[in-house]
């Protein structure tokens, strides 16, 4: 019976979900990037340096230069992201059924670095959730979902270490399969409607910002006058 609704999850629901999490992010992409154009069509100021733009969302997707100030926080976060985005990718076993299933393949990781990265992104979830409750600026700001998605994300990878590694599994193979591909769509369903949606929207967060200071038009000096600042530059 377990068996039969695994084959129902990786079957008709898995393609449900990935076709779900793809439309639903491609949503996000599409509203903020027409939403940026009628920002910039409206502007009083349409001059956008988007050098500087560039290379403040570089630095914003890859903060090396704000490792230093938390370090612990700044690795973590940073191994969490690269394993969870590694993994399911490159698995060879993914690759494999994505082969048998549209014909598409590409270069897969070895086992070796497959098990060392799925047992960095269950650590790393760990540790995400006590520094997140042991921080008092992140616990004040956190809410339900800042707790539950990285435990959810580490389910299918905690739950797919143990199918690779019959020998370690404590639970029913059949058992370990289905959690394994049950939280797998769930991660995909809940992609475009929770904070997971960053994945396509952070990309864009300094160029909003930017657009921001340029609608409505003499935007700068408005919100200068606001904070009390006169004519001084924001």
């Amino acid at each position: 019976m377990l068996e039969a609704w695994t084959d129902v999850l990786r079957g008709p629901v898995f393609r449900a979900a990935l076709t779900f999490a793809v439309l639903g992010l491609v949503r996000h992409a599409v509203i903020t990037l027409w939403e940026m154009r009628r920002m910039l069509a409206r502007a009083g100021d349409k001059r956008v340096p988007y050098r500087q733009v560039l290379a403040a969302t570089a630095r914003w997707l890859v903060p090396l230069g704000s490792v230093r100030q938390r370090l612990p926080y700044s690795l973590t976060t940073l191994t969490f992201h690269a394993a969870i985005i590694v993994v399911p990718i490159f698995l060879a076993g993914h690759v494999a059924l994505v082969r048998a299933g549209v014909g598409w393949s590409w270069p897969a990781i070895g086992p070796g670095l497959a098990d060392a990265l799925t047992i960095v992104a269950v650590v790393t979830a760990l540790l995400l959730l006590l520094q997140r409750a042991g921080a008092r600026d992140t616990r004040t700001l956190s809410r339900f979902q800042d707790y539950a998605l990285p435990a959810l994300i580490a389910l299918p990878f905690a739950s797919g270490f143990l199918v690779a590694h019959p020998a370690w599994n404590p639970f029913a193979f059949d058992l370990m399969l289905f959690v394994h591909v049950a939280a797998a769509d769930v991660v995909l369903v809940l992609m475009p409607v929770t904070k997971l949606s960053h994945m396509v929207l952070l990309p864009t967060t300094q160029m909003v910002s930017e657009l921001g200071w340029h609608f409505p038009p003499d935007g700068r000096r408005l919100v200068g006058v606001a904070l009390a600042r006169g004519e001084r530059p924001i």
